[in-house]
């Protein structure tokens, strides 16, 4: 798995018994592990196969993005990323420290690959394919739950620069679910399953493989609810993947979910705003007129970003972090041509 990287964001100290296990068959597999830390992260930190950025470190990253970025929240992991595409990744896996890794999450990932490829599919309850149970995943729209599953067809090459693995025992569900419904809960093995154009169903930042041409969208946004941030980044990487005739793949669980404590009140009470404007949001991008290619990405992005500041979704204070990442991104891409 050369020029692989696995990205984290954590508090943890460096007894943690997952960053531990991260770190050590990172070694084992050759992936580049970068954790990514926040003002809460001990003074000292060290674990043999994990390289930590402390905030002082951070602090000297040659990134636009650090002088805005804010601290105590998820979308410090924005570093990472820039981090990993900087020391050459062309693969970037990204997970959270309570997502214990299986045998399976190290296998080597192709973004040519075989799964049931759906289209013009509108909402697909991804979950329901890999279980006969109730459930569904964090940040689907609560309008369409009820909407028929569409079959699967034949399995066929699909094109798929972002990939999201499920995670059993506890997987990423939203609070309605957790607070009515039982845990723990493990997913049947299956064929992966992909989403293409018109198709849309949320994805986290848990167990997520980002390839090169995708890495622009793993910008996660900073001024919305943190329970939303990771879901609307999806929302607006499906509709730009749409645009360039790519699918996401989804696959069986390669983790283990060993779920930090929550408070699952106040997880409902952040998740509001989604259950309430998921459906919307969807429309109003996928309403967006964008342009194919790679090269328009970072103008979609601004468009995209733009609906979610109009919809009142996202602050305004969004708009020039985005602008710092796209900046970055492009300088990184750079240097890489020059080298070239």
């Amino acid at each position: 798995m050369k020029n692989t990287y696995l990205i984290v964001t954590s508090i943890a100290a460096q007894d943690h018994p997952i960053l531990n296990q991260l770190a050590k068959e990172s070694l084992e597999n050759d992936v580049s592990f970068v954790m990514v830390g926040d003002t809460k992260s001990p003074q000292t930190f060290h674990i043999d196969g994990c390289d930590f950025y402390s905030t002082d470190r951070q602090e000297t990253l040659p990134f636009d993005l650090v002088k805005g970025l804010p601290f105590k929240h998820y979308a410090r992991k924005n570093l990472g990323y820039l981090i990993a595409m900087s020391g050459g990744a062309e693969t970037i896996i990204e997970t959270d420290d309570d997502n214990r890794p299986l045998q399976g999450f190290w296998d080597a990932r192709s973004r040519q690959t075989k799964a049931h490829a759906l289209r013009e599919k509108g909402w697909v309850n991804i979950y329901r394919y890999f279980s006969d149970l109730t459930i569904w995943p964090r940040g689907f729209a609560l309008e369409k739950l009820q909407d028929t599953l569409p079959e699967l067809e034949e399995m066929s090459l699909v094109d798929c620069p972002i990939q999201q693995g499920l995670a059993d025992e506890n997987p990423d569900v939203d609070a309605i679910y957790r607070l009515v419904l039982p845990l723990p809960f493990f997913f049947k093995r299956g064929n992966s399953v992909s989403l293409g154009n018109q198709s849309i169903c949320p994805f986290n930042s848990q167990n997520t493989t980002w390839f090169t041409d995708a890495f622009p969208l793993m910008y996660l946004p900073s001024y919305c609810s943190f329970r939303m941030t990771d879901i609307w980044r999806s929302f607006v990487a499906q509709r730009i993947a749409w645009t360039n005739g790519w699918s996401v793949l989804f696959h069986e669980s390669t983790v283990r979910q060993e779920r930090n404590d929550h408070n699952l009140m106040k997880d409902f009470r952040d998740e509001i705003c989604g259950y309430d404007r998921n459906l919307q949001i969807c429309e109003s991008l996928k309403a967006l007129k964008l342009k194919p290619g790679v090269e328009n990405i970072p103008e979609n992005m601004h468009l995209c970003y733009q609906q979610l500041i109009d919809l009142g979704v996202v602050g305004m204070a969004e708009m020039d972090l985005l602008r710092c990442w796209l900046k970055d991104v492009q300088k990184i891409r750079d240097a890489k041509e020059k080298v070239k």
